[in-house]
């Protein structure tokens, strides 16, 4: 996984190796937009954290290990990438709309897991679900399922 990661991390930054998307690329695709919905108001909660490790160890099925490693380069990835469309690409090709849709789901259940909703977390689910293809209604829905708390 550290090659994995080394290597997206030199493609955001201009590197000029290439390579196929794989499992790896996905996961950390998905985590860096993950961590970006808990750090864009400026503070990242023990809570948030704990909720980001626990969705990526049952979204990707990972042990702590990784989990620790994944979100270290999620975190990593995020604060040298430009926009976010480096990540949301990458997902949109490789992606089926469920899956998709269950990534805004999951950014959706990292802003409620301190309790509050910061206009800029809701500004970037929206602007990432346009991105991925995820429509208004579904992304509401998905709003109001973390809300509840049903969802996974």
């Amino acid at each position: 996984m550290i090659d994995t990661i080394k290597t997206f991390l030199s493609e955001l930054t201009g590197g000029t190796e290439k390579r196929d998307l794989g499992a790896d690329e996905i996961r950390l695709a998905a985590a860096a937009l993950l961590f970006h919905v808990i750090a864009v108001d400026g503070i990242v909660s023990p809570e948030e954290r704990e909720k980001l490790s626990a969705l990526l160890s049952r979204q990707f099925d990972l042990d702590k290990n990784d989990v620790a490693e994944l979100a270290a380069a999620a975190e990593t990835a995020d604060s040298e990438a430009i926009d976010l469309y480096a990540f949301t690409s990458i997902l949109v090709q490789r992606l089926e709309a469920p899956d998709r849709e269950r990534i805004v789901e999951m950014m959706w259940e990292l802003v409620y897991a301190d309790g509050t909703v910061h206009e800029f977390e809701d500004n970037v689910i929206w602007r990432v679900a346009e991105l991925l293809g995820v429509s208004t209604q579904a992304r509401m829905g998905l709003k109001l399922r973390a809300r509840d708390g049903s969802g996974h």
